[in-house]
């Protein structure tokens, strides 16, 4: 005589739940085995994975800040801001950002920093790129024009 085994409905509920956990587990360890994600304030500061605020060394992004709070000066520059965070974000996203070196705290606490990502400079690659530009920040060089520039239409979506 064949023996059948017979187990109530709530086994296969909670052999599928306890499955799905170790799932979620693998999920969670994968994500967690990927560099963590930089924080872009604007094209040219923010905040590196272990939270510490910093701005790039010698490099100029467009403000993105509207006009009324003391961001931007036109809206030309506005729009090259976010083109200009836009390019950072893509050029760090889902890579180890390495600080290649630290200068130290700037007026508002900010380290000011070289980025590297892969071994290449992320400054210089943005430079490179036309959305930023070298500006000696502490030297007492003025701030590059961003309004002279014409921006590039905005999309219409």
């Amino acid at each position: 005589m064949a023996f059948k085994f017979t187990s109530p409905p709530w086994h296969a509920v909670a052999l599928i739940l306890a499955s799905g956990g170790g799932i979620v587990a693998l999920a969670a360890q994968a994500a967690t085995d990927a560099p963590a994600a930089v924080y872009w304030s604007d094209g040219d500061s923010g905040r590196l994975p272990d939270g510490t605020k910093f701005r790039f060394n010698d490099v100029d992004s467009p403000e993105t800040g509207s006009m009324k709070q003391r961001g931007a000066k036109c809206e030309s520059e506005r729009i090259q801001g976010y083109e200009a965070k836009e390019a950072a974000v893509e050029l760090t996203r889902g890579k180890a950002v390495k600080v290649a070196q630290s200068y130290g705290p700037d007026r508002y606490g900010r380290q000011v920093v070289d980025l590297e990502v892969e071994g290449t400079d992320v400054a210089l690659t943005l430079i490179a790129a036309g959305t930023h530009k070298a500006w000696d920040y502490d030297g007492g060089d003025r701030k590059p024009d961003w309004c002279a520039r014409q921006a590039r239409a905005p999309v219409a979506f």
